[in-house]
């Protein structure tokens, strides 16, 4: 061990997993494997034991502790990131459909493709103000979710317009869900939530996304669609 690691061995700087653990209220398993993901500043001994900053510790338990109620875009979860997310999503999507030979349509009539996105723009932006907004701020997040409905009755409408059936239609809508959750999920590990802090978040974006596609399916199937969608007999 070097002149500075004894030193700060004696001053308490460095603490043992145990103690290290104890001071973030997680596993010792859970911080082992965050060492091991350089997540957490650590050194071995020469007997093998793990060592752990105390000072970047402690800033990491204030960022955790801070965590339940700092803005996702703070955190990484930015609407800008997200959209940067769907774009290599659908792009890697159309890619491998071109390779398989699967693609049943040309680009060309792809429905009202840029119109769509902007749709799926103003929703991811919608979604991450829901999700920010105080849980006990009920008029605020209703509010948010009326947007949120608006977006995806226009979504609804436009693909029963274009004649696109109900089941490709919620075929589209759960595949788009999916890496709005999957970022989610990536965001708890890479910042190191509070387990209870993810698990709100996570559970609270998959039931508005789930109210959101009950009402999908019945704008979708509701009368103005219907006639939206009815040929032209004139």
């Amino acid at each position: 061990m070097s002149d500075i690691a004894t030193a700060a061995t004696r001053e308490g700087r460095w603490l043992s997993l145990g103690p290290a653990s104890r001071l973030l209220d997680v596993d010792p398993d859970t911080l082992r494997r965050w060492a091991d993901e350089g997540r957490v500043e650590a050194w071995t001994t020469p007997g093998g034991h793990r060592r752990f900053d105390r000072r970047a510790l402690e800033r990491l338990a204030t960022d955790r502790r801070r965590g339940s109620g700092r803005p996702l875009a703070s955190m990484g979860a930015s609407p800008e990131h997200l959209n940067r997310v769907y774009r290599r999503h659908y792009a890697a999507d159309a890619a491998a459909e071109v390779v398989a030979g699967a693609r049943s349509h040309a680009p060309d009539d792809d429905v009202d493709r840029e119109a769509y996105r902007q749709d799926g723009r103003r929703l991811i932006t919608a979604l991450i103000d829901f999700l920010d907004a105080d849980a006990a701020d009920a008029p605020t997040r209703e509010r948010l979710e009326g947007d949120a409905r608006s977006i995806v009755d226009d979504q609804a409408v436009r693909l029963a317009a274009a004649g696109i059936s109900l089941t490709d239609a919620v075929s589209r809508f759960v595949a788009a869900r999916q890496p709005f959750l999957a970022e989610l999920s990536g965001l708890g590990r890479r910042r190191s939530l509070d387990p209870t802090r993810l698990a709100e978040l996570y559970g609270d974006a998959s039931a508005i996304l789930d109210r959101l596609l009950l009402r999908f399916i019945a704008t979708h199937q509701s009368p103005a669609a219907a006639t939206l969608a009815a040929p032209d007999k004139g």
